[in-house]
């Protein structure tokens, strides 16, 4: 199955790369012969295969919530390169930091 070169650059505007021309010949390439690997498994038989979403069967198995009193803070706040009052004082980290891009808004 083919993959077109503008289908390869809809995908790669929707994951934020910059494709050169020469990437975008070359991933459709390499985009084609993995739909042409997963439409030849499409040929296979399952009727009788069990749809799993894991290899291993697994369960989460999740512990009762329960709210413990902490004692001193203080020891952990001590491990703080800053802190503020009874907090840890951390960067701001928003939008137009120097080195974050961020998608445009629509």
């Amino acid at each position: 199955m083919a993959i077109s070169l503008k289908e390869v650059a809809h995908v790669a505007r929707l994951a934020r790369l910059a494709l050169t021309p020469e990437e975008q010949t070359l991933y459709a390439e390499q985009l084609g012969k993995i739909l042409e690997h997963v439409s030849q498994l499409k040929e296979l038989d399952t009727t009788h295969v069990t749809p799993t979403s894991h290899v291993l069967p697994l369960s989460n198995v999740w512990r009762e919530d329960v709210r413990r009193v902490w004692g001193d803070a203080e020891p952990l706040l001590a491990n703080a390169p800053e802190r503020e009052g009874p907090f840890f004082k951390v960067k701001k980290v928003i939008e137009g930091e120097p080195g974050v891009t961020a998608p445009p808004k629509k």
